[in-house]
């Protein structure tokens, strides 16, 4: 398996564009809406948010999903249309007006939404786009990364990424956009994203292998600990890569899980790494841990931990609050047995054994956390399973951001 260019579109038989229509109206906001279509019938799955109010979008969705079928997604930024007026009417108006323009019924069409919650969507400005939106459609990088820049909102840097495997004697793409700067703390955050493949698999296996996915993936990163109503990850596959389909869990199966997983891991760092004014990637990995969900549990608190994330911004080795996070996580561990290290480019410190501090160096251990991608290594002492999870620390400028994000 191989990291590859090209995006959404590098698979066969997709095209991508997005442009500008008039959603967002300040100034410095670019492309606001953005198309994805497949030139033929498409297996589709989606996970979504867990927060029970959610966007007018994912109804639509979920009974647009009904058949485990689709042909295109449509998405906007710079309006969540959640808790809106007329949210799922305006929601089915995008469907229609992408529909129209790609030459399929509403109902094949899937849409997303991202931005402010609560005010309406001006979603004539949409339906007066599609035609333009549609008559830029590329097979190219260009067409992925003019979809990319199009969900982004508070996000500094699109995400983008696919890969290239082997399925069944045939070579088999999976590429991926997405956004994600804050309000990410997925339980599938302003969190979006949009997979695309040309392998061919039914819909059966496409969820499964999407539901498996987003549970590593997905929902091991975190950025401020608010789950969005938005958050969507739906995937398309049209079998135009022509291996045999994929009906159960067999070899072929698993190959394709792996590479889906592959992917929207790479996906899920980048969302973390670009937190709302972030300066730091937090990477926690547990080891010696009695099982997964142990691991997991821990990971998560501590990467979600305030005082934590402040403690790398400010690359002070505190080590106490990662101890205090693990205590609070809900899982039942020994303190006696943990061991922490920090880790970067820069080197690894060792500041905790056996749940007692050690003598370090301080200048060490600043130089250590100084780099921009930074790792919390724990030592559990209790069995062999693991896991990794990422986050991002807490700058003053997230209260910036936020302290204003609506006006």
């Amino acid at each position: 398996m191989n990291f590859i260019e090209g995006g959404v579109c590098a698979a066969q038989g997709f095209r991508a564009a997005g442009i500008h229509v008039g959603v967002k109206t300040h100034a410095s906001w670019k492309k606001d809406v953005a198309l994805i279509v497949s030139d033929t019938d498409c297996a589709a799955a989606a996970v979504f948010t867990r927060n029970v109010v959610k966007a007018a979008p994912i109804h639509v969705d979920l009974a647009h999903l009904a058949g485990g079928h689709a042909r295109a997604i449509i998405a906007n930024s710079g309006n969540a249309n959640a808790c809106a007026p007329q949210g799922e009417e305006n929601a089915e108006r995008m469907c229609a007006a992408a529909a129209a323009a790609v030459g399929c019924r509403p109902e094949e069409v899937l849409v997303s939404s991202t931005g402010v919650i609560g005010q309406t969507l001006n979603v004539q400005v949409i339906e007066e786009g599609v035609p333009a939106l549609y008559g830029q459609l590329a097979r190219s990088a260009a067409g992925s990364d003019a979809a990319a820049h199009a969900i982004m909102t508070t996000d500094t840097v699109k995400k983008e990424a696919a890969v290239e495997t082997v399925i069944g004697g045939k070579t088999v793409r999976i590429g991926g956009i997405a956004k994600g700067s804050g309000m990410i703390h997925p339980n599938m955050g302003t969190m979006l994203c949009f997979l695309t493949t040309d392998c061919a698999i039914s819909p059966a296996m496409i969820k499964s292998a999407l539901l498996e996915t987003v549970q590593v993936s997905f929902n091991r990163i975190s950025v401020d600990g608010d789950t969005s109503t938005n958050d969507s990850c739906i995937v398309l596959a049209n079998g135009l890569a022509g291996n045999p389909e994929i009906t159960e869990k067999n070899g072929d199966y698993a190959a394709f899980a792996e590479a889906l997983k592959h992917l929207c891991t790479a996906l899920a760092k980048k969302m973390a790494a670009d937190g709302e004014g972030a300066k730091h990637l937090i990477t926690c990995t547990v080891t010696g841990a009695k099982d997964e969900e142990q691991a997991e549990t821990i990971a998560k608190s501590v990467i979600s931990s305030t005082l934590t994330k402040a403690a790398v911004f400010g690359a002070d080795a505190n080590w106490g609050r990662v101890l205090c996070a693990m205590g609070y996580s809900g899982a039942e561990f020994d303190p006696q047995r943990v061991d922490v290290s920090f880790a970067s480019a820069a080197g690894e410190v060792a500041v905790c054994a056996a749940g007692r501090g050690l003598s370090f160096d301080e200048e060490q251990a600043k130089a250590v956390l100084t780099e921009h991608d930074v790792e919390i290594r724990i030592a559990m002492g209790e069995g062999g399973a693991g896991c990794t999870c990422w986050g991002c620390d807490i700058t003053y400028d997230y209260i910036k951001i936020n302290g204003d994000y609506r006006t």
